[in-house]
Protein backbone atom coordinates (compact mmCIF):
# COMPACT_ATOMS: atom_id res chain seq x y z
CA UNK A 1 0.00 0.00 0.00
CA UNK A 2 1.19 3.20 -1.10
CA UNK A 3 2.46 5.93 1.66
CA UNK A 4 2.85 9.36 1.70
CA UNK A 5 4.75 12.04 2.81
CA UNK A 6 2.62 15.48 3.03
CA UNK A 7 4.53 18.81 3.98
CA UNK A 8 2.77 21.89 4.19
CA UNK A 9 5.28 24.68 3.83
CA UNK A 10 5.30 28.50 4.92
CA UNK A 11 5.91 30.78 1.82
CA UNK A 12 8.90 32.54 2.39
CA UNK A 13 11.16 34.91 0.29
CA UNK A 14 14.13 32.47 -1.78
CA UNK A 15 17.29 31.71 -0.06
CA UNK A 16 19.74 29.56 -2.20
CA UNK A 17 20.28 27.07 0.59
CA UNK A 18 16.45 26.24 -0.08
CA UNK A 19 17.12 26.18 -4.07
CA UNK A 20 19.82 23.69 -3.50
CA UNK A 21 17.85 21.53 -1.02
CA UNK A 22 15.07 21.69 -4.27
CA UNK A 23 18.11 20.70 -6.76
CA UNK A 24 19.34 17.72 -4.57
CA UNK A 25 16.41 16.20 -3.29
CA UNK A 26 15.41 13.88 -6.07
CA UNK A 27 18.68 12.24 -5.41
CA UNK A 28 17.92 10.90 -1.91
CA UNK A 29 13.88 10.08 -3.36
CA UNK A 30 15.30 7.37 -5.76
CA UNK A 31 16.44 5.15 -3.55
CA UNK A 32 13.23 4.67 -1.51
CA UNK A 33 11.04 5.13 -5.06
CA UNK A 34 9.87 8.05 -3.97
CA UNK A 35 8.12 10.76 -6.69
CA UNK A 36 6.52 14.05 -6.18
CA UNK A 37 2.60 13.93 -6.78
CA UNK A 38 2.04 17.23 -5.52
CA UNK A 39 5.46 19.59 -5.54
CA UNK A 40 3.60 23.67 -5.19
CA UNK A 41 1.17 23.48 -7.31
CA UNK A 42 -1.57 26.31 -6.94
CA UNK A 43 -3.69 25.84 -3.90
CA UNK A 44 -7.78 26.53 -4.11
CA UNK A 45 -8.73 26.70 -0.54
CA UNK A 46 -12.47 25.88 -0.17
CA UNK A 47 -12.66 25.79 3.94
CA UNK A 48 -10.70 27.49 6.13
CA UNK A 49 -6.98 28.73 5.69
CA UNK A 50 -3.91 27.40 3.81
CA UNK A 51 -0.93 29.96 4.36
CA UNK A 52 1.48 28.15 2.14
CA UNK A 53 2.67 25.35 -0.42
CA UNK A 54 1.69 22.15 -0.26
CA UNK A 55 4.10 19.10 -1.13
CA UNK A 56 3.18 15.55 -1.65
CA UNK A 57 5.89 12.50 -2.10
CA UNK A 58 4.54 8.95 -2.94
CA UNK A 59 6.45 5.65 -1.69
CA UNK A 60 5.75 2.46 -2.00
CA UNK A 61 4.98 1.63 0.98
CA UNK A 62 5.10 3.00 5.14
CA UNK A 63 8.86 1.76 5.17
CA UNK A 64 10.22 3.39 2.43
CA UNK A 65 8.99 6.55 3.62
CA UNK A 66 10.30 6.15 6.65
CA UNK A 67 13.47 4.90 5.53
CA UNK A 68 14.11 7.99 3.11
CA UNK A 69 13.41 10.46 5.54
CA UNK A 70 15.80 8.77 8.13
CA UNK A 71 18.12 8.23 5.64
CA UNK A 72 21.79 10.03 5.70
CA UNK A 73 21.16 11.65 2.51
CA UNK A 74 18.12 13.15 3.39
CA UNK A 75 19.35 14.05 6.68
CA UNK A 76 21.96 15.97 5.83
CA UNK A 77 20.18 18.43 3.04
CA UNK A 78 17.13 18.41 5.42
CA UNK A 79 18.30 22.01 7.65
CA UNK A 80 18.74 23.82 3.63
CA UNK A 81 14.92 23.62 4.17
CA UNK A 82 14.15 23.74 7.94
CA UNK A 83 16.19 26.82 8.05
CA UNK A 84 14.35 28.96 5.76
CA UNK A 85 10.65 27.46 5.50
CA UNK A 86 8.27 26.69 8.66
CA UNK A 87 5.81 24.06 8.34
CA UNK A 88 4.73 20.50 9.22
CA UNK A 89 5.73 17.43 7.45
CA UNK A 90 3.70 14.02 7.98
CA UNK A 91 4.27 10.51 6.11
CA UNK A 92 0.56 8.72 5.97
CA UNK A 93 -0.62 5.56 4.85
CA UNK A 94 -2.32 5.61 1.47
CA UNK A 95 -5.68 3.74 1.25
CA UNK A 96 -6.11 -0.01 -0.38
CA UNK A 97 -7.38 0.36 -4.26
CA UNK A 98 -10.83 -0.89 -2.93
CA UNK A 99 -11.33 1.67 -0.23
CA UNK A 100 -15.12 2.48 0.34
CA UNK A 101 -15.46 5.17 2.89
CA UNK A 102 -19.15 4.02 3.33
CA UNK A 103 -18.26 0.79 4.48
CA UNK A 104 -15.45 1.95 6.82
CA UNK A 105 -18.31 3.98 8.24
CA UNK A 106 -20.31 1.11 8.96
CA UNK A 107 -17.13 -0.78 10.45
CA UNK A 108 -16.99 2.24 12.80
CA UNK A 109 -20.29 2.60 14.16
CA UNK A 110 -20.29 -0.99 14.75
CA UNK A 111 -17.29 -0.90 16.73
CA UNK A 112 -19.18 2.52 18.83
CA UNK A 113 -22.36 0.43 19.04
CA UNK A 114 -23.55 4.01 16.93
Amino acid sequence: MSAYALAHLRRAPVHAEVLEYMERIEATLAPYEGRFIVHGGTVDVLEGEWPGDVVIIEFPDLDSARSWYASASYQEIKPLRTRHLAGELIIVDGVEPDHDSSRMAADVRRAANL
